[in-house]
């Protein structure tokens, strides 16, 4: 099964000539009063290759209704923030949270560096950091650092419901961090409790390793997970030998998120059309919000490091697929 692409895709393109002249991608997304709001990954230049995140509001017919014309949330300093990259967003409990990459040194694509003669540097490793946001998309709180502090992370997302009257969040640490009862050969989605927003986490589960061919290099989560009847819809992103990004689902246990249900042996979005096979990353599709308007799910993605898009599917389809190849298996 495949997601059917916005005719009207990119959604987003760079524009100007300062904080998103280069390149707008990889949105987050939410869903509140008639609206769909994202926050996306904005660079102003290839050679400090700092991230913000910029501003978007569409109607539910994906018709651009306001577009922020400076940043609305960048790096601090003081906290080591030198870029702010690939934002979640999640709603719990009435509050809108947001997860971020924090990274010391950003750097562009190697592509971008070859190209362009910059050279590689040393690299800190990533770690992921939480703030609430307030209903205009202007004020955000920082609540601090909540994935280990020896793990290189990326893709950490919040569930928006509590598990087991807990808080709890996928991450993808790198495979330089070790777990007591298993450590994958390759990048991996994992399960963890909050000890509370903005503290760390704790009760680290393996829920998802490479499994196919498309996704052979590594996984990790996509849009933060969408609550169903029939399990927690996870949209996430694999990755092959050959550097190709693809989007692929699975549906997780509602008590034991942990626990895989179903998941998809073919991608359900993969790079096709010229705006996601030629950009700063070619070959890249990268879901990171996913929301539903009536019966259907619409995925928002960044394609080739270069611009945003979304695809939709009917969400009954899909369930109904998964489970269908879980009954096949």
């Amino acid at each position: 099964m495949q997601l059917t692409r916005y005719e009207g895709n990119p959604i987003l393109e760079p524009r100007g000539y300062d904080w998103e002249s280069v390149a707008v991608f990889n949105p987050a997304a939410t869903h509140k009063n008639g609206q769909i709001h994202l926050l996306y990954r904005a660079i102003a230049d290839y050679q400090g290759y700092v991230a913000q995140l910029g501003h978007a509001v569409f109607d539910e017919g994906l018709n651009l209704v306001e577009r922020s014309d400076m940043p609305c949330f960048g790096p601090d300093m003081k906290l080591w923030e030198n870029s702010i990259e690939d934002a979640r967003l999640t709603e719990i409990d009435g509050e809108l949270y947001m997860t971020y990459v924090v990274t010391p040194t950003p750097t562009p694509p190697g592509g971008v560096r070859i190209r362009l003669g910059i050279p590689n540097r040393q690299q800190a490793i990533t770690r992921i950091a939480l703030a609430r946001v307030d209903k205009d998309f202007r004020n955000f709180t920082r609540l601090g650092i909540i994935t280990p502090y020896v793990a290189n992370e990326r893709d950490t997302v919040l569930f928006p419901m509590r598990i087991n009257g807990k808080y709890g969040a996928l991450h993808r640490p790198a495979t330089d961090w070790v777990d007591s009862d298993h450590s994958p050969k390759l990048p991996s989605i994992w399960f963890a409790y909050l000890d509370g927003l903005g503290e760390g986490m704790s009760g680290h589960k393996l829920v998802m390793e490479s499994r196919e061919e498309w996704e052979s290099y590594k996984v990790g989560a996509g849009a933060p997970p969408v609550w169903t009847e029939r399990g927690w819809l996870l949209i996430y992103h694999g990755v092959d030998k050959g550097r190709v990004y693809r989007a692929g689902a699975a549906l997780l246990d509602l008590e034991e998120p942990w626990k895989v249900i179903a998941r998809t042996t073919e991608p359900i979005l993969e790079p096709e059309e010229e705006y996601e096979r030629i950009g700063d990353m070619p070959n890249v599709v990268f879901p990171e919000g996913a929301v539903v308007i009536g019966e259907e799910l619409l995925v928002f993605y960044g394609g080739a490091d270069k611009v945003c898009c979304v695809a939709s599917v009917p969400l009954n389809k899909l369930l109904d697929n998964l489970l269908a190849q879980r009954n096949r298996s």
